[in-house]
């Protein structure tokens, strides 16, 4: 029989877990998502474990009734042992975690059916302007009024108009209707004796319904997808499902394609870009059981499943697994708890493995297992580098002149190249030659970046945009203002100067920001309508394309300036990623990289292909450093609009900083982003042994403590980003 006293977890991060009355006739558990009065409020919150919360104890008298129940399935208890040790281990409240896992309020109603509208191929009698667009832009697309007004970017009212002359239709839906369930026998792949074992050691782990992780080492090109698919074929044939992390939306509509072909049908999507209505289906989905695999960024590990039987993070190197705004947490690590709490295999898949991952392999905390040469004819690429100190560009150049032979010659052949650096837009600073005035951001302390496609100033940090304009603002000069260093943008124009017949796209999260722009530029790789691509880190990774055969790293040594504890290690993984774009058919690839120090470690391991040796000498030096994987960083970053007060507070955590031998704390000093989005920042960054327990001496420490409401205090535990 249900308590008559539940403890709740509300979804206002300010808040601890409170008590309520549960009233006569309801039931509830715990994980039971429900309604509860606050003051004359009304706020969603989960039934949670009394006994795992402790509380003020307040007498019954005093309590309110819970208002009511969600007609959804609860919480399932292994995800709110997740919530639990997230919120504890990257110091957040337990709200904010808790709010990731109901990120589709609208899921929470009971079923029911909308009206969406399609076109009809009526043409109305007064077509306008708008309407004309709108037309054309849906096609034979269906969706809510609003969902169609976006893509036809129009006004709710033109829809509306078109509905009422005829020229849309609306028909009623079921937005819960199932998803098409995957068939593990559609087309089984034919594998290799190499990957055959490997599947095998996978299929059998989903079998044992036990929990492991694997870390799938495998060269670009090899065919970890084929192989970790057939984990996934176990799973559906066992009736649990599978989750399916991708490091960004863009790399969705490929892996759509791949599963499609595999399966039959395409999985159940997770991410940014998806619908509200869209939403709703899949979060009901997951949560039913019904949805057997779903494909998502991070955010989909929060997901409420029912049955969960492999977890899957490809491309698990990746730093964008790594959330930089509200709850801190990396991806990778919380899929492997996730997998811990639901008794599962998680397998992470790179070709780059993260050195915190090789460590735990080298401890036998995770099974690894091996793909080491590219699957059928396909061979690695030659890899070259082009010492720009001996062979530099022509003057006003940046791409050397062995890479356009190169380019030159592949073109040639019909073949397709690919020129990479990671830098959008035109070029990163814009000066006055007159006065020497630089164009930095209201808002942050960063420079403007020229965005000459869209004649605008941009700062990438915090969205800020402006015209470019045509004086200086600080002398009035006109015809003074220069482009200072190169972005793609200006590759893509040095290389349409270069190759005038040549077609080039620039794909960068400016050109590519939905998995539909994806799924376009996809098409036109593989139909041969582009010939050179200039990209940054997006066309990285889960790209194939068979004649793509010649890739040209612009500026290898960009990412290795800044001071980054992990930036030599993810330069590497950078440009072995792109390299790995180059000759994954039967055609030979080539790769030439770009530098002014040859004889760095990096380029050195990068040019013989001796990725073990520049691993062991990385992991040496973190060892020497005490740094992770060897020991622990947590950012403490103090920000206000009122510098002042944020300077005091830093000040004030400073002298309050506890004393151990094993823990040391550096600071305060201002970020090296010392304003971002108009707030002031300051720094205290904590050092500490690898078994201290770090997390309990901040939260000790920031308790005693106070700071006014106009100051923001965020944790960031095992930082990635240490601007």
């Amino acid at each position: 029989m249900a308590s008559p006293r539940v403890r709740v977890i509300v979804l206002n991060s300010a808040l601890g877990p409170l008590d309520y009355r549960v009233p006569h006739g309801m039931t509830v558990e715990p994980g039971s998502i429900v309604v509860a009065p606050l003051g004359p409020r009304q706020l969603l919150g989960v039934v949670w474990d009394a006994d795992r919360l402790p509380t003020e104890e307040v007498g019954d008298n005093r309590l309110r009734n819970l208002l009511s129940v969600a007609d959804a399935p609860p919480v399932p208890g292994p995800l709110r042992r997740l919530i639990e040790w997230t919120a504890d281990y990257y110091l957040a409240p337990l709200a904010s975690v808790l709010r990731m896992a109901l990120a589709s309020t609208s899921a929470l109603e009971g079923a029911k059916l909308v009206v969406e509208y399609r076109a009809t191929g009526d043409v109305p009698d007064r077509l306008t302007p708008q309407r004309a667009q709108a037309l054309e832009r849906i096609g034979d697309r269906q969706g809510l009024v609003r969902e169609l007004a976006a893509i036809a970017d129009v006004s709710d009212g033109v829809i509306r108009g078109l509905v009422k002359a005829g020229a849309l239709k609306g028909i009623e839906v079921d937005i819960d209707h199932p998803f098409p369930l995957p068939d593990p026998d559609h087309a089984p792949p034919m594998l290799s004796d190499v990957q055959q074992d490997v599947a095998g050691t996978l299929r059998a782990a989903v079998d044992a319904r036990a929990f492991q992780p694997f870390l799938l080492d495998g060269v670009t090109g090899s065919g970890k997808t084929e192989v970790y698919f057939e984990a996934v074929a176990q799973a559906i044939a066992t009736g649990r499902q599978t989750l399916v992390l991708l490091p960004e939306i863009a790399l969705t509509e490929p892996f759509l394609k791949r599963f499609h072909a595999r399966f039959g049908c395409q999985p159940v999507a997770w991410h940014s870009g998806l619908r509200q209505s869209q939403r709703r289906r899949a979060w009901r989905a997951v949560a039913s059981g019904q949805a057997l695999v779903t494909v998502g960024a991070r955010s989909a590990l929060f997901l409420p499943y029912r049955n969960l039987g492999l977890i899957v993070v490809d491309e698990a190197h990746e730093s964008s697994f790594k959330q930089e705004d509200g709850v801190h947490y990396h991806a990778r690590d919380v899929a492997v708890m996730r997998g811990h709490f639901e008794r599962c295999p998680v397998l992470l898949a790179t070709a780059t493995p993260a050195i915190e991952t090789r460590q735990q392999v080298a401890l036998g905390r995770y099974a690894e297992l091996r793909l080491p040469g590219r699957y059928g004819a396909a061979q690695m690429p030659s890899i070259h580098a082009i010492d720009l100190l001996r062979e530099p560009p022509d003057r006003g150049r940046w791409i050397a002149p062995r890479l356009v032979v190169a380019i030159d010659e592949a073109l040639a052949r019909g073949e397709q190249a690919l020129l990479f650096l990671n830098r959008r837009g035109y070029a990163p600073l814009t000066l006055c030659r007159h006065c020497g005035h630089r164009f930095q951001c209201p808002n942050c302390t960063a420079w403007m970046v020229e965005h000459r496609l869209i004649r605008r100033l941009a700062c990438h940090h915090c969205g800020h945009v402006e015209p470019t304009p045509r004086v200086c603002p600080e002398c009035g000069e006109e015809e003074h203002l220069v482009a200072c260093g190169p972005g793609v943008e200006r590759i893509a124009d040095e290389a349409a100067a270069l190759w005038p017949q040549a077609k080039i796209a620039v794909v960068t999260s400016d050109t590519i920001w939905s998995p539909a722009k994806a799924a376009e530029f996809v098409a036109r790789m593989e139909s041969g309508e582009i010939d050179i691509v200039v990209g940054t880190q997006l066309v990285t990774k889960g790209y194939h394309f068979p004649d793509l055969t010649v890739v040209g790293v612009v500026d290898a040594d960009l990412g290795l300036s800044g001071g980054d504890l992990r930036a030599a290690e993810r330069s590497f993984q950078q440009i072995m990623q792109v390299s790995g774009r180059a000759g994954r058919g039967e055609k030979p690839g080539h790769v030439y990289i770009q530098t002014h120090d040859p004889a760095a470690p990096v380029m050195q391991a990068l040019v013989s292909g001796d990725a073990e040796s520049f691993y062991a000498a990385e992991t040496e030096a973190r060892r020497d450093a005490d740094a992770p994987p060897f020991g622990r960083f947590a950012a403490i970053v103090v920000s206000s609009e009122d510098k002042d007060a944020a300077l005091e507070t830093a000040r004030a955590l400073g002298r309050a900083a506890p004393q151990f031998d094993v823990m040391q704390v550096y600071g305060p000093a201002p970020a090296p982003l010392a304003m971002l989005r108009g707030r002031h920042r300051f720094r205290l960054l904590v050092h500490a042994r690898r078994t201290f327990d770090v997390q309990d001496a901040i939260r000790d420490w920031l308790g005693r403590v106070e700071w006014p409401a106009k100051v923001r205090v965020v944790v960031d535990v095992d930082p990635y980003n240490f601007l």
